[in-house]
């Protein structure tokens, strides 16, 4: 239970619940480890566990305790056992929500799993985020959808990395080869996350670790949650991998765009690098991630077929919601986050060639 020298890194402290389970296991995790009511959570039956804010968060709160856990809770929570039961009855609700939400998926043989995986990727239609933030987005719309993916890009590639221990010859070597990069080949100023930091600096946000919690929606936290059920279970070790390739097969277009909204909206070079760094390594991993990993992957284990196109289509169909969610916000005037960002000291500058102005971000203290 040791307090953060510097909360950049975690833990982070414990957020606000969001109803009446999330209220209970909060209470319980300031508190000496101890059992839990039997029957807590046995009533959860949400209309749509993905959008449910009490479910969502409790998910989040349990699954944290395996990365870095909560400030001032004891690491002796992460294991205990009325709370294991607790969120394996809340994770049946999630899957069985995903599952639905992803439908039936074509059959495919093991050695088509990679044109597989790029049938599954080209078939998904969801709103273009990456399109609206490129062209359209006020400044204050891409603080917001970094504030969102703060909680994933804070902690980036350690939801994938569980798979490592899971793993052997072919597809670990590609998920290592993934993930070196991911982590700046063991240089603190190339580690995705630290880029991600610096953007998050650059707009004027807060940029520790877990800082925008209580802001963040359901469907933001779903996103997460979702790596970290397939991460944490070694069944799901198919999934986490098609989850993955997934990623790395549809970065390097909306990073590209990405970049170039923050461009537009008059940010440095800086500010931008984490996006621009990922449009040329995700063209990269997209091949490794496709062939290397997942086609490797099933090679040795075909019965895990189903399970990396399941996950590569429960990647996109939930994130699919999570660009919904914030396009419709936007169109309706109000904002995504469940309490608006605080506002950044900006400076107003001349555009080098005349007329509109761009915008200088600067952090807040």
């Amino acid at each position: 239970m040791s307090e953060p020298t510097d909360r950049r890194y975690g833990p982070a402290r414990l957020p606000e619940p969001r109803g009446p389970v999330s209220a209970a296991v909060l209470d319980a995790l300031r508190r000496a480890p101890h059992d839990l009511p039997a029957g807590l959570g046995a009533g959860l039956d949400p209309a749509d566990p993905l959008t449910d804010e009490d479910l969502q968060l409790t998910l989040f709160c349990c699954y944290e305790l395996h990365y870095r856990g909560w400030r001032g809770v004891d690491d002796d929570w992460e294991w205990q056992p009325s709370l294991l039961a607790l969120r394996a009855r809340v994770e049946r609700l999630f899957e069985a929500a995903v599952r639905a939400l992803v439908g039936p998926l074509p059959a495919a043989l093991p050695g088509g799993v990679p044109a597989a995986l790029a049938d599954v990727v080209a078939a998904d239609d969801g709103p273009s985020l990456a399109g609206h933030l490129q062209r359209r987005a006020t400044l204050g719309q891409f603080r917001e959808f970094v504030t969102h993916r703060s909680i994933y890009h804070l902690r980036e590639a350690d939801p994938h990395s569980w798979a490592l221990p899971r793993l052997g010859g072919p597809a670990k070597a590609a998920l290592v080869e993934i993930q070196t990069d991911e982590y700046g080949n063991g240089r603190l100023d190339r580690m995705h996350a630290e880029l991600f930091r610096v953007t998050m600096d650059r707009l004027g946000l807060d940029t520790g670790y877990a800082a925008h919690l209580d802001a963040a929606p359901a469907v933001t936290l779903a996103t997460n949650n979702l790596m970290s059920l397939f991460g944490l279970h070694r069944r799901w070790r198919g999934a986490l991998l098609g989850h993955l390739a997934a990623y790395e097969m549809t970065s390097s277009l909306p990073n590209r765009r990405y970049g170039n909204g923050l461009r537009r909206l008059g940010l440095d070079e800086v500010a931008t690098r984490f996006y621009d760094e990922h449009v040329e390594a995700d063209a990269v991993h997209e091949q490794i991630a496709a062939h290397d990993l997942c086609g490797g992957l099933v090679r040795v284990e075909p019965g895990l077929a189903p399970d990396v196109l399941f996950g590569a289509a429960a990647a996109l169909a939930v994130d699919r919601l999570f660009a919904a969610h914030l396009l419709d916000a936007w169109a309706a005037g109000r904002s995504s986050l469940r309490r608006p960002a605080a506002a950044p000291r900006v400076t107003l500058r001349d555009r080098p060639h005349g007329g509109t102005v761009a915008v200088s971000v600067s952090a807040v203290a």
